[in-house]
């Protein structure tokens, strides 16, 4: 592996980045950064090779991992799964994780805190279903624990439930109440706490179906 570098040609796709050829052959790409190091003519052992390889890899991997939480916090769990999924060696995962961990960019009780705060929000979920999906995404059983500790799951049912019911409004009061009562059981509430929800809207003029500055 180790020879001469022949040619550094940038590359057509991610001007970015360079080819590197050793012995008029392509031998590797590495990033422009790395690159600009290198000279035409300059012989490369293989260990010099290896560190460049181990140094591109790792730089790419933060960087996919920055794009990756542009567009959300991810749970470490979820962040370690898409860079394996993207052939990183999990030597480079594990230290991309530490960087990111220590720059406060990637933290399990920040992430689960704001999972459950946008559900609560936006589509309200009960504790049960709430504790399916952090798992799913590879939260700590501890971390979900402490999150939920404090979750209050009758005033997240009565916001699904105020959402809900303005959908359904124009259904016959029997229609009406399974309906509701089925997609709060889907939002994986509780029966006890569907049932007194539900009784409580009794017919689609019931005035819990009035538009609330609260919700």
């Amino acid at each position: 592996m180790a020879g001469r570098i022949s040619a550094l040609e940038p590359q057509k796709r991610s001007r970015d980045r360079v080819n590197v050829y050793l012995d008029g052959e392509f031998a590797f790409g590495l990033a422009d950064v790395e690159a600009v190091r290198l000279r035409v003519g300059e012989e490369l052992s293989d260990a010099e090779i290896a560190n460049l390889k181990a140094t591109d890899e790792l730089k790419q991997a933060h960087e996919k991992s920055l794009d990756f939480l542009t567009y959300r916090p991810r749970s470490e769990a979820e962040l370690r799964r898409y860079l394996r999924k993207r052939q990183f060696s999990a030597p480079v995962v594990d230290e991309v994780l530490e960087r990111l961990k220590r720059a406060a960019l990637v933290n399990d009780e920040t992430f689960a805190g704001f999972w459950v705060e946008n559900r609560t929000r936006f589509r309200p979920r009960g504790r049960r279903a709430l504790v399916h999906e952090l798992r799913q995404k590879g939260v700590p059983a501890p971390i979900i624990a402490a999150t939920l500790a404090t979750y209050d799951e009758e005033e997240a049912a009565e916001r699904c439930a105020h959402q809900q019911a303005q959908r359904l409004t124009r259904l016959p009061p029997q229609q009406f109440q399974k309906r509701l009562s089925q997609r709060l059981a889907r939002r994986g509430f509780p029966y006890e706490i569907i049932r007194d929800i539900v009784a409580r809207y009794s017919s689609p003029d019931s005035n819990n179906i009035t538009e609330s500055e609260e919700y």
